[in-house]
C-alpha cells in the first residue's frame, strides 16, 4: 500500500523514514483513509516505550505521506531469515518489549492487526520498536473494513480474522504468539506452501509441538503456546506481557501456568517414557483437518502419573481436586442428551474435577458412538480413557487409547497417556481398576 524511503530532515539534520501512499492507490478515498488512521495511530502513541515515533504528516502532490524515526537495525523478519542464531534470552526480550508496545496500544484502543516479524524493527542497541499500523482499528475511528474482509498476513493472522470476523487486542496477542513460536523454533507453527492453507490452518488445525520441532526447548513451552495460540480469544493471555511472562517461566523451568484453559491441545511428552510399539505409525500432515481434542489439556492439568519407582511427577492424579455439587451431577445426569452432548457434559465436569460424575457420560457416548468413526467418538474415547485413569482405573484405558488414535490418527497426546497407562497397568504400578473394558 505504501513505499518507504530513508531521508534527512535538513531542518534537525537526521535521518528519517518516510512513508509515502502508492500513486495507484492515491485516488481511491477508502485507503487514503486507512492511510490517514494509520498516521493517527501511530501519533496516538508516538513517544511511548517500543513504538516508532511520528514526527510529520502530510501530502506531496496529492500523496499522502508520514515522516518517521529511521531505525538501523533492520527487522525481526531480517534476522529470521539471517544466519545468525537468535538466542532464547534474546527472542524473550524482543518478545516482551514488543509485547510492552502493544499493551500500551490496546490501552489506548488500538488494535494493530498485523503483528508479524517485518513489522517488529530493531534500533542501532538492538531493541525493539513497532512500525506499521497501516491496518489498525482504533477506537473512536470508523473502520473500513466490511463483514468478511480479511487484512493482515496469512501466516500470523488470528483464526478469528482468517474467517474474517474483527479483530480484537486477542488477535495481537495471537500474532505476537505465532511470532514467538517462530522465534522459538525456526517456523511458523502453520507454516505451508500457499497463504490460503496456512490461514485455513489457523482456523481448524490442532496447535503444533513446539517441543518436537526443537526439541532443546524446556516442557511447559507447549502448554504456553496451547492457551495463547487458542482458537478462542477469551481463552487466550489477558495481556502480551502475561504470554511473555508464561513463557520465561516455562524456561525457568516454575512449571505449567494454573490457568492454561482446557479446550486447548497440549503436545508436551512425558520425561523418559516412550510408547511401546504396537503397530505401523501414519504420518500428519501439516495442513490436515482436524479439531482441537476435547479434553487434552487434562494432561497437563492432572499431569504425569507416578513412574514406576513410585516417585510422584508434577501433578500427580493422587492430588486432591475440586468436585462438582451433587445438584450439578443431577441435572447433567438426568437430561437426555445426544452423543456429542453427553461427551460435552462429561467434558465440562472433567473441567470441574468430577471425574467420577463423568464417567458415567462418558461410557454412554463411547457406547453411543461405537465404530461410528466420527472424530467425536476419537474425542469420547480419550476423554473416558483420561478419566479411567484419572480415577486409578486401568480396564478399558488402552482399547480407547487405540480407537481414539485408529479414528483420528497419531497424537502426541494419546502417546502421553498411553506410555503412562502402560506403566501403571502393564508393567504393574498399578492403582487399582475394575477390569470393565467392554464398552470401547
Amino acid at each position: 500500500m505504501g513505499e518507504v524511503y530513508r531521508a534527512t530532515d535538513t531542518v534537525l539534520e537526521r535521518k528519517v523514514a518516510v512513508k509515502l501512499l502508492s500513486e495507484r492507490y492515491a485516488s481511491e478515498p477508502d485507503v487514503r483513509a486507512r492511510f490517514r488512521r494509520e498516521a493517527l495511530a501511530a501519533a496516538r502513541l508516538s513517544g511511548a516505550p517500543h513504538v516508532i515515533t511520528v514526527f510529520d504528516v502530510g501530502e506531496h502532490r496529492k500523496r499522502p505521506f508520514i515522516v518517521m524515526e529511521y531505525l538501523e537495525g533492520g527487522s525481526v523478519h531480517d534476522r529470521l531469515r539471517g544466519d545468525a542464531e537468535i538466542v532464547p534470552g534474546e527472542a524473550l526480550e524482543w518478545l516482551a518489549q514488543a509485547g510492552q508496545a502493544l499493551d500500551r496500544a490496546h490501552a489506548e484502543g488500538v488494535v494493530h492487526r498485523d503483528v508479524k516479524p517485518a513489522n517488529l524493527l530493531l534500533d542501532g542497541s538492538g531493541e525493539i520498536c513497532v512500525s506499521d499500523f497501516g491496518i489498525a482499528s482504533t477506537t473512536g475511528v470508523d473502520t473500513l473494513t466490511l463483514p468478511g474482509t480479511v487484512l493482515g498476513t496469512a501466516g500470523y493472522l488470528s483464526p478469528e480474522q482468517a474467517r474474517g470476523e474483527s479483530a480484537t487486542a486477542a488477535s495481537d496477542r495471537y500474532g505476537l504468539a505465532v511470532v514467538a513460536f517462530e522465534l522459538l523454533t525456526g517456523r511458523r507453527p502453520y507454516e505451508a506452501d500457499t497463504a490460503a492453507t496456512e490461514a485455513f490452518a489457523h482456523v481448524n488445525a490442532p496447535v503444533p509441538s513446539a517441543e518436537r520441532l526443537h526439541p532443546e526447548l524446556p516442557p511447559g513451552v507447549d502448554s504456553v503456546f496451547s492457551r495463547a495460540l487458542a482458537k478462542e480469544p477469551e481463552l487466550r493471555p489477558s495481556s502480551c506481557a502475561e504470554l511473555v511472562s508464561d513463557l520465561r517461566s516455562a524456561f525457568r523451568g516454575d512449571g505449567v501456568p494454573a490457568t492454561l484453559p482446557l479446550t486447548a491441545a497440549p503436545t508436551r511428552v512425558l520425561p523418559g517414557t516412550a510408547r511401546p510399539s504396537r503397530r505401523p505409525r501414519t504420518s500428519l500432515l501439516l495442513g490436515a483437518l482436524g479439531l482441537v481434542l476435547a479434553g487434552l489439556a487434562l494432561a497437563l492439568l492432572i499431569g504425569a502419573v507416578r513412574d514406576t519407582d513410585g516417585n510422584a511427577r508434577a501433578g500427580d492424579t493422587s492430588a486432591p481436586r475440586a468436585t462438582t455439587t451433587t445438584t450439578t451431577t443431577t441435572v447433567q445426569t438426568n437430561v437426555t442428551l445426544d452423543a456429542a452432548e453427553l461427551n460435552d457434559a462429561g467434558f465440562a465436569l472433567m473441567q470441574a474435577g468430577n471425574f467420577t460424575a463423568a464417567r458415567p457420560l462418558l461410557e454412554q457416548a463411547v457406547r453411543a458412538l461405537r465404530r461410528s468413526g466420527s472424530l467425536t467418538e476419537a474425542y469420547a474415547s480419550y476423554n473416558l480413557a483420561y478419566t479411567r485413569f484419572a480415577l486409578g482405573v486401568c480396564g478399558g484405558v488402552l482399547r480407547l487409547l487405540d480407537r481414539s488414535e485408529a479414528v483420528q490418527g497419531p497424537r502426541a497426546e494419546i502417546d502421553q497417556l498411553y506410555a503412562a497407562a502402560y506403566d501403571r497397568c502393564v508393567r504393574g504400578v498399578t492403582s487399582g481398576g475394575d477390569g470393565d473394558g467392554d464398552d470401547d
